[in-house]
């Protein structure tokens, strides 16, 4: 596949995940200002991992409009995801530490934490691709992980809550 037909499916895809995240707002019970902390930093995650993947991709199939696309286009995405990676990753490491024992309660941390650990691996491969590499692969690898973590955050809002059993 070429870069170009996987940045066009990315946006797709990213762009839906965005919808559902406007899909879980409206078919929930409760306004959004009356859901717990937990739920709203969820949706946050949500709309983020959904949105940076199509401002990525978006940003590379503006670069490849370039004729002739520079030698260095991987580089410039890969520099371009990690600026906002970096922020989104100090932010939402942060956030769930300042969670209540009582919040935290049902919330899968088996997920939470290999996830990020996944993430940050995905942005030091960002930095090697920006220093060394120039290949779209962990560029893509960028959008991969952020729509993966979007669906999971997307399957974690929709399905009800499982009563924690003592």
């Amino acid at each position: 596949m070429e870069p170009n037909e996987a940045l066009g499916i990315a946006a797709q895809v990213a762009v839906t995940l965005a919808g559902f995240a406007g899909i879980v707002v409206v078919f929930l019970p409760e306004s959004v200002h009356q859901w717990s902390r937990v739920d709203r930093f969820r949706l946050r995650l949500l709309l983020s991992n959904s949105i940076f993947p199509l401002a990525y991709s978006l940003f590379g199939m503006l670069l490849l409009t370039i004729k002739p696309a520079p030698d260095s286009i991987w580089q410039w995405c890969s520099a371009f995801a990690a600026v906002f990676q970096v922020p989104f990753a100090i932010a939402n490491f942060r956030t769930p530490r300042y969670f209540s024992p009582d919040e935290s309660k049902g919330v899968p941390k088996i997920l939470f934490y290999p996830l990020f650990a996944i993430g940050i691996a995905t942005l030091l491969l960002q930095f090697y691709n920006i220093a060394v590499l120039n290949r779209f692969w962990p560029f893509f690898a960028g959008i991969f992980v952020h729509l993966m973590a979007a669906m999971l955050q997307f399957v974690g809002l929709v399905l009800p809550r499982q009563p924690v059993i003592k």
